[in-house]
């Protein structure tokens, strides 16, 4: 039964103010990249924690940080409003490390100036090292292909300052105050497109900062079972065959045993034979109580004649809560309804706690209605997908099921441009399927992150036999990635290509052409909505 409040959401963790004595605060200024970055020190062995930008100074001393990071962000250092930072902060008490935004607004708060980039940088761009210290420390090349994300730059120099490094179009590319524990750069060292980006932030956190080595997915895995263990009443966990909420139901099995209720719902948007695999892994392989519920005819009505993709994803959010609702009320009373939510979903959903724009919507997320009457609770939340496959294999969850391509919350639903209807769900079905055949038949599936299809409403012209045939086009994207947060579009062998176009044309019903998606992210994000 819906009650008149908000759902309340746990991490499923126990309270990490300690641990972050001795870690990194990495304050968020709404840059995309802002959990990224906590990423990256954390598989350093070193705990790092995302903070609101405006976290003030005592407050870090009081937490025991051994160094600050400043994110990226979206707005300008020197526009009325923009976001800032306690100016202590800056005094040098504990190193600081300002990325991007928070590079400028380092430059902005110790007095120098930051315009408006005659010339944006986008993308990769090579850099010039002046020296070879601190920072760049023990790199092995005085010039590095790095990530740039920006519009505005450095044009003056504080006195505090020097420059380290310089491109083409930022020649502050990088600064250091004297002793190098205020430290300032233009590119981005935590996207994987810069080179020796992680040995640069190594050196930031274990060189600068002496950070204590303070993390591990085995610790991990102890707190969040302590804490779920601690979890009053029972719990209804949503389950759909993926990595996230396999292990999420794992963790919770072990923490709460017979408590555990899991449910699957068929939306009529999965992939083919996912209620069997959920049924040969969860139910037969860990002996945990599913129950199997056929909602894709609800589903496909509630989305009839919707085209707009945030439209579309809450929608499906809103229609999980709603047969979640009903088979609580029926199988009840269930005080905690969990999910298998990742950092991503909640970065690009705006619920990152900083002033993040808000990519696109996750069902799990943002489509969740405000008069849930379930608490959520989400174990894994704090981590990427890659940590996520760790804590499984920690768990001693089978290979098979850990080796799955991510899958997007909402389904084909976000595949299929436009209107959602049975004959572009059934193409973008058979087609990502022969798409994910060929890809590991060819020994792809582990060099690759995703390979799937999706289609529209275009239709192009093609020749059956002799005649004239109109029909879909569909499009194919495989993805190179470590975490989601960015991504590159895989380089395939043309003759693999070749096959996955020849059985799409030949084996899918309605389809005349196939294309190639060679977009990365940034720009782009890998799923198509």
């Amino acid at each position: 039964m819906r009650g008149d409040r908000k759902p309340a959401r746990g991490r499923g963790a126990e309270g990490v103010r300690d641990r972050l004595r001795g870690g990194i605060g990495v304050l968020d200024f709404g840059g995309q990249y802002a959990h990224l970055i906590c990423r990256r020190v954390r598989s350093l062995g070193v705990y790092a924690e995302l903070l609101p930008h405006d976290i003030s100074a005592v407050e870090l001393e009081s937490r025991g940080v051994a160094g600050v990071i400043l994110s990226g962000g979206p707005a300008s250092a020197y526009s009325k409003g923009a976001p800032t930072a306690d100016p202590r902060i800056f005094d040098g008490a504990v190193p600081v490390l300002g990325i991007c935004y928070g590079y400028q607004l380092l430059v902005t708060a110790k007095g120098g100036e930051v315009r408006k980039a005659s010339r944006r940088e986008y993308g990769r761009s090579t850099i010039r090292i002046l020296e070879r210290k601190g920072l760049f420390e023990g790199l092995h090349e005085s010039k590095l292909e790095c990530w740039m994300s920006h519009t505005d730059s450095p044009v003056v120099l504080p006195p505090s300052l020097k420059p380290v490094a310089s491109s083409v179009n930022s020649p502050f590319a990088a600064a250091r105050s004297a002793d190098g524990r205020v430290i300032g750069v233009q590119f981005h060292p935590e996207v994987t497109h810069t080179e020796e980006g992680q040995a640069m932030i190594a050196n930031f956190v274990l060189r600068t900062c002496n950070a204590a080595k303070n993390w591990d997915l085995g610790g991990f895995v102890k707190r969040t079972e302590a804490s779920l263990s601690s979890l009053h009443g029972r719990v209804l966990c949503a389950v759909s065959g993926g990595v996230d909420s396999s292990v999420t139901a794992a963790l919770l099995h072990r923490a709460v045993g017979g408590r555990l209720k899991c449910a699957f719902i068929d939306t009529g948007l999965l992939r083919a034979g996912e209620a069997g695999n959920v049924k040969e892994f969860l139910g037969r392989g860990l002996g945990i109580d599913v129950s199997f519920l056929d909602a894709s005819d609800a589903f496909l009505r509630a989305l009839k004649g919707v085209t707009d993709s945030e439209t579309k994803r809450r929608i499906v959010g809103r229609k999980f809560a709603d047969v979640f609702e009903e088979f609580a009320r029926r199988n009840g009373p269930f005080e905690w309804l969990a999910q298998g939510t990742l950092y991503p979903d909640v970065i690009e959903s705006g619920r990152s706690g900083g002033p993040a724009a808000v990519i696109k919507t996750h069902h799990n997320v943002g489509g969740l209605p405000d008069d849930l009457s379930m608490k959520v609770v989400e174990p894994v939340s704090d981590l990427y997908k890659d940590e996520v496959r760790e804590v499984g294999r920690l768990l001693g969850l089978p290979e098979r099921v850990l080796r799955r391509h991510p899958f997007p919350g909402p389904g084909l639903a976000v595949r299929v441009i436009g209107e959602v209807t049975e004959d572009k769900l059934r193409v973008a079905r058979e087609s990502s399927t022969i798409v994910e055949d060929v890809v590991d038949g060819a020994g792809l599936h582990d060099e690759v992150w995703q390979a799937f299809a999706f289609v529209g409403d275009d239709k192009v012209t093609g020749v059956l036999g002799d005649e004239r045939r109109l029909g879909y086009q569909v499009t194919v994207k495989v993805v190179q990635s470590t975490d989601a947060m960015t991504a590159d579009w895989a380089r395939l062998d043309p003759r693999v290509l070749d096959s996955i176009s020849t059985r799409i044309t030949n084996e899918v019903e309605g389809v005349v052409g196939v294309a190639y998606s060679i977009s990365s992210k940034p720009p782009a994000t890998i799923e198509p909505q």
